[in-house]
């Protein structure tokens, strides 16, 4: 057993009148530990203060999925702990693992707390006052990972708009110039063509298909260099451009000819000038419907990601801020060799009642996690479907990843607990996540973890509870 003698050695105890060190002996445990015990681990509430009279303790904190030796505990009078006697919120900030077989100093942080208020309540004050002020810290570095990742998140988005934007706005100034030739073909023909003619060879042109996707491009480029030839030979101005438009929309040379016999030789030029450039229009307002189409997309996408324009809490279909989620998050998708995501959908899906927009920070954190437990390659599986025997619904997302380790598990709704980096993740935590599902909506969040195969399992009450 410690005795006051062996204490008043200790730098820490220096200055300790006998009688406090008395004091201090009977609240506290001499504890024996022998190499590989565990004696704290990191994120547990920190109950007790932990001072070394011999052995060697190694600390070691979780790194992403490894576990990093951070210091060691070797001079006696070195102390870990106790922080729960100043913040009630207090957590071991590593494990502590005997290395050699020691004897440990346990004092509970209730006894530690009554003891600095009694023998320098200044000095207790003043650690209180580090305490807050650290966890505030924390707090701001927190919220300085979220605004990175929301910086990542708007960039993925602008990325996503600027490529079918930057397609319409291609289109655009291509058909630009495709215009002039179409209105100077248009008048070719009006000199030297009977409305007669007019029909026939604009019948002829409706029956092209569209661009022949059954065509490699080998056979296309053959296809292409036949009717470019063909052109050459009978003086249609730009025999190739006009050629690569037919081509792709099913001309050969055998249409051409029967274009020919319809227009003649003089009309030949305006007419198939006027068929080329009529396909390659209909191909650039095709391109520009397609790429608004996915502008409006995204954009009505984040809207009701975000629930802009709706009210706070409402009917919601699960599906809608899934799917809002899943375009938001798409960036992150391509990623590496990309993430498959598989859907599985009940078709009869209730609506909960619900705040949408606070859910779809659920379905951002959990599919965001997902996606770096795959490191940016695997399956993505998202299920929702009715409880059975119970009046709600239940979410889950799943990933191909490394796996949990059983203690990541245990801890991973608490508050402030993370194996991330700043600037890693989407900064929200699962612990948030966890109050929204059960404190806002009445839910239930767990998780079920091994290697290959990580569920998060969302549950939500169909009528939230009265007052929620």
């Amino acid at each position: 057993m410690a005795t006051g003698l062996e204490l008043r050695d200790l730098p820490i105890f220096e200055g300790l009148a006998a009688s406090q060190l008395a004091q201090l002996l009977a609240a506290a445990e001499d504890v024996l530990v022998e190499p590989g015990a565990v004696a704290w681990r990191e994120g547990e509430h920190a109950d007790h203060w932990w001072v070394l009279l011999e052995g060697e303790i190694e600390l070691t904190r979780r790194v992403g999925h490894e576990r990093v030796v951070v210091s060691h505990m070797r001079t006696p009078g070195q102390w870990a702990g106790g922080f729960r006697a100043w913040d009630q919120a207090g957590v071991y900030l590593a494990t502590g693992q005997v290395v050699a077989s020691g004897r440990l100093l346990r004092v509970a942080a209730t006894d530690l707390r009554e003891l600095t208020r009694e023998w320098f309540p200044l000095g207790g004050r003043l650690i209180e006052g580090i305490m807050v002020t650290a966890r505030s810290i924390e707090s701001m570095v927190r919220q300085r990972g979220s605004l990175i990742t929301l910086g990542t998140l708007s960039a993925g988005l602008a990325h996503e708009l600027n490529n079918p934007a930057s397609a319409a706005a291609r289109a655009a100034e291509v058909l630009s110039g495709e215009l002039p030739r179409l209105i100077d073909s248009i008048r070719g023909l009006a000199n030297n063509l009977t409305p007669e003619q007019f029909v026939e060879l604009d019948e002829l042109r409706r029956n092209l298909g569209p661009r022949l996707p059954r065509h490699d491009a080998v056979a296309l480029a053959d296809e292409e260099e036949a009717l470019g030839e063909w052109l050459g030979d009978h003086s249609v101005a730009r025999p190739w451009a006009v050629a690569a438009a037919l081509a792709s929309s099913g001309a050969d040379v055998s249409w051409c000819e029967r274009a020919l016999g319809i227009v003649g030789r003089d009309a030949l030029a305006s007419g198939l000038e006027w068929v080329s450039t009529t396909v390659s229009v209909t191909s650039l307002l095709d391109e520009m419907q397609e790429s608004t189409r996915r502008v409006s997309g995204i954009v009505a996408a984040v809207r009701s990601y975000t629930q802009m324009d709706r009210a706070g809490r409402q009917q919601v279909d699960v599906r809608d801020g899934l799917e809002s989620t899943l375009v938001v998050l798409g960036p992150r998708f391509r990623e590496g060799d990309g993430v498959a995501v598989v859907r599985d959908y009940s078709d009869d899906l209730p609506r909960v009642d619900a705040h949408p927009g606070e859910l779809n920070q659920v379905w951002t954190n959990l599919i965001d996690n997902a996606v770096d437990a795959m490191s940016g390659s695997g399956t993505l599986g998202i299920t929702a479907r009715p409880e059975t025997g119970g009046d709600g619904l239940v979410v889950e997302i799943s990933d191909t990843g490394v796996g949990m380790p059983a203690d990541v598990v245990e801890r991973a709704f608490e508050a402030f607990f993370t194996t991330k980096q700043v600037g890693s993740g989407t900064g929200l935590g699962l612990d948030i996540a966890r109050r929204i599902v059960v404190d806002r909506h009445g839910g239930d969040i767990s998780v079920d973890s091994a290697p290959g195969r990580t569920v998060f399992r969302v549950r939500l009450p169909l009528v939230r509870p009265a007052g929620e």
